[in-house]
């Protein structure tokens, strides 16, 4: 089940939606080879992904994680690493990965940035992120493994969709042939439950890596920083026209 729209028309233009989306996408076709390169694919990943344990030093050098096909990742002390907080927001791992990502990215952007402008999405945007990296690293602090994706960037802009939005409808696909509109709350409170599901595990000692090589808390993390920093990046003014129109909308498909 996954998003493919909403009912929630905007007022402007999202230009920075699409220029981060422009963006992912480059840094796939450009430095990871869009999946095609193995090599550059896991140099990508190793030396521009977060990796916990490089950030805070916990990870032994030298310690190695397998990547297949004969490739590991190395620990090492490189200064690039305390930027990868940063650069491992516009990296992925497959397609699958990727698209997923623009998509969930496409459906909740652009009516977050109508209301905040070009300017502070972005910086909301990357704030969400860096808060989702956080997250992660706190719960796994000497990790070796790298992670990859803008998944923490976009969960916060999800919760800042769910803070300003709630009663918007989104149109739901559920394979393989059957498509429903819920209330954007039900979606986006269902995803957060489904997350934080997933990564109770990894609050037991007996497991202390990322379940099923997805960093789940990093979306926890970013989906929690949007519900709560979102209200000191937007525009009053917008948010009041926006919450307006959304309701009159409702009212003239639902009443």
């Amino acid at each position: 089940m996954f998003p493919i729209g909403d009912e929630n028309p905007t007022e402007h233009r999202p230009g920075m939606t699409w220029a981060l989306l422009l963006a992912i996408a480059a840094a796939w076709l450009l430095v990871q080879g869009a999946g095609f390169d193995a090599a550059a694919l896991v140099a990508s990943v190793c030396n521009l992904g977060l990796v916990p344990g490089e950030v805070t030093r916990m990870a032994p050098v030298g310690e190695a994680v397998p990547m297949g096909l004969g490739w590991a990742c190395v620990v090492d002390r490189e200064p690039i690493n305390a930027l990868t907080p940063l650069t491992s927001m516009f990296l992925h791992g497959s397609w699958g990965h990727i698209l997923g990502n623009a998509l969930f990215l496409y459906v909740f952007g652009d009516n977050v940035e109508d209301v905040m402008g070009h300017a502070r999405f972005l910086a909301f945007y990357v704030v969400c992120g860096l808060a989702a990296a956080l997250a992660h690293v706190a719960l796994q602090p000497a990790s070796p493994i790298p992670t990859v994706g803008a998944s923490g960037a976009i969960s916060g802009v999800m919760g800042g969709y769910l803070v300003m939005f709630p009663r918007a409808r989104v149109r739901m696909y559920i394979p393989p042939i059957f498509l429903f509109h819920f209330p954007a709350w039900l979606v986006l409170l269902y995803w957060f439950v489904l997350q934080v599901l997933a990564g109770l595990p990894q609050l037991t000692m007996l497991r202390q890596d990322p379940a099923g090589g997805v960093a789940v808390w990093a979306h926890v993390g970013g989906f929690v920083a949007g519900v709560v920093l979102v209200r000191f990046f937007t525009h009053p003014e917008r948010l009041a026209r926006r919450q307006a129109a959304a309701r009159a909308e409702l009212l003239r498909r639902y009443v």
